[in-house]
């Protein structure tokens, strides 16, 4: 008798170690083309940013928060995440494409504010929930006692 994983257990299946498998990578691409149109809401972007091995540009598809009117890119899959490992090296230089391209600077939140941030995100990024701990309905403790595991960055 096969057994069917949830929606949620095939997302998480999806990136063992907190890495994208080849299905994750394929859907990535493809997300990535069709946010950088601008197809789906503005909140879903492809974030391109210089490879810290290749030199050569690299596109993630990504969620963005919105909180107190300024956009915020969360990594649901923490610390190791390839995008938030190439911002780094990258020294915060991206572009956000979303029908067009606007050059930006992404300025890493510090960990204490990092809880409100990530709630409005649990609300915003439905595909990110089963990735993250908590619920999106947790009180503010539960999110300041793993904010710091979640890299953000304020989209200037």
């Amino acid at each position: 008798m096969k057994t069917w994983m949830s929606y949620s257990d095939r997302l998480r299946s999806m990136y063992p170690g907190g890495r994208a498998d080849v299905r994750a990578r394929r859907l990535s691409r493809l997300w990535a083309t069709a946010f950088g149109r601008g197809l789906g809401p503005r909140r879903w972007v492809s974030l391109e940013v210089t490879g810290r091995k290749s030199g050569r540009i690299v596109r993630f598809p990504v969620g963005m928060a919105d909180l107190a009117g300024q956009w915020y890119l969360v990594s649901m899959l923490g610390e190791r995440c390839n995008w938030v490992l190439n911002v780094r090296a990258a020294g915060g230089r991206v572009v956000i494409r979303h029908g067009r391209a606007v050059d930006c600077q992404l300025v890493e939140v510090p960990p204490g504010e990092r809880p409100e941030i990530l709630r409005r995100y649990l609300r915003k990024v439905p595909g990110s929930r089963p990735h993250i701990p908590v619920s999106r309905h947790a009180p503010a403790a539960d999110f300041a006692a793993i904010g710091p595991r979640y890299p953000m960055f304020r989209v200037v």
